[in-house]
């Protein structure tokens, strides 16, 4: 079965996907909603709410007659992520956009997007209104990111409605918080780790979280380095390029993209030798990155460590900005060892995607739903703790708003 980290990105999908779609229903991983996985009329629609996988990694076992609802970004991080990460598709003849603060209507529902922050591009919250009532699903998301003006808007907006029922996620309630510093500060940080850095700096971080590949990039400006972006983290940017301000990479300019050898070797059929060729004229080699370490600052992932082969830098240092636990892993141990062998170092840079757990308060006050209703969280009970209105439901079960 799939292992999740904080940041909701699959650790371990080996067993899940051997298994069929009847015997995940069985064991209750997939639920059963008449005719969304299985037999019996289909649901008229799908909303995402973002593309991180705890979210979306069921959607190839819906019946494919179902139209999905997405935001523009949630649909290009789900084609990054197939083409590179092995993670689900949203085929082109499903997906229909949905813009912020523009409501779309199903059957008897209004539903009405609205832009959050979290730490993955194109991030969308829901209301969903009917029959007089209203239902807010918060989706995930958070004060502390790049986009404060973003969550004022959301609050700003909700403080003119009635909230009948309000879906909030609570991933730190019983998950600690962590770092408390946000977007902003942890580029100081990051700025300054790669400043008093005299070799290589490698940057484990995911490209799809769009605020932490801006503070990496605005940290290699800042201390005269070039940005070398692998493939995957440079199709990204390709994609975002008309809705962020990000550099592309250029043969002189300050993003290069390096091509890993296990890339190189997959199959040209795949998409991926496509993007590969999109990037030829920036390209960057190992020997050029390893002839002038102090000049880089390079997206690393664990499975690259071989791709130095006896060239990697002495003093390297790597700014680890992913979830802790991923650390535990075998791949991640032996990347310690090498940095060891050669005087380098490791340093975790991370702040969480999830809403910390007073600011889930905050939020809550300040939005004032009739009902609250924990979803995306271990310890649902902890809400009570907070507020008198909270109702906690089983999956499965009908629950009727009053």
């Amino acid at each position: 079965m799939p292992l999740f980290d904080e940041d909701r990105n699959v650790l371990d999908t080996s067993s899940f996907w051997r298994h069929s779609t009847e015997e995940l229903q069985k064991s209750g991983i997939i639920p059963n909603v008449p005719g969304l996985f299985g037999d019996g009329p289909p649901p008229n629609a799908i909303f995402l709410s973002h593309a991180h996988l705890d979210h979306t990694g069921l959607l190839n076992r819906s019946q494919e007659s179902i139209p999905v609802y997405a935001s523009r970004g949630t649909s290009k991080m789900m084609l990054a992520g197939s083409l590179f990460a092995r993670q689900v598709e949203l085929p082109k003849e499903r997906f229909r956009e949905i813009e912020p603060e523009k409501p779309v209507r199903i059957g008897d529902f209004t539903i009405t997007g609205y832009s959050v922050d979290h730490s993955i591009y194109g991030c969308l919250a829901y209301l969903i209104e009917a029959d007089g009532k209203s239902v807010l699903y918060t989706g995930d998301l958070r004060f502390h990111g790049r986009k404060p003006g973003m969550i004022r808007r959301f609050i700003e907006v909700f403080q003119e409605k009635t909230i009948d029922a309000m879906l909030m996620e609570g991933t730190h309630f019983g998950f600690p918080d962590g770092n408390l510093d946000d977007e902003y500060e942890l580029e100081a940080e990051i700025t300054k780790l790669v400043k008093d850095c005299e070799s290589l700096v490698l940057a484990s971080l995911s490209p799809q979280h769009e605020s932490r590949l801006v503070s990496f990039i605005r940290a290699a400006k800042k201390t005269g380095r070039t940005f070398v972006a692998d493939v995957y983290t440079a199709f990204i940017m390709h994609l975002l390029q008309n809705e962020l301000p990000l550099p592309q990479p250029e043969p002189d300019g300050l993003v290069r993209v390096y091509v890993p050898q296990a890339l190189r070797e997959s199959n040209p059929r795949s998409g991926k030798a496509k993007q590969i060729e999109r990037f030829l004229d920036s390209e960057i080699t190992m020997t050029e990155i390893c002839n002038q370490p102090d000049q880089f600052l390079m997206v690393f992932r664990a499975s690259m460590l071989d791709d130095f082969g006896d060239q990697f830098p002495g003093a390297a240092r790597c700014l680890y900005s992913r979830w802790h636990g991923y650390l535990e892993q075998p791949e991640w141990e032996t990347v310690r060892e090498k940095l060891k062998s050669v005087n380098g170092d490791l340093y975790e840079v991370h702040t969480s995607g999830h809403m910390l757990s007073a600011d889930i308060v905050c939020l809550i006050e300040k939005m004032n739903p009739k009902t609250i209703i924990p979803v995306h969280t271990f310890e649902p009970e902890q809400f009570k703790k907070h507020f008198d209105n909270v109702v906690q439901i089983q999956d499965g079960v009908e629950y009727e708003i009053s």
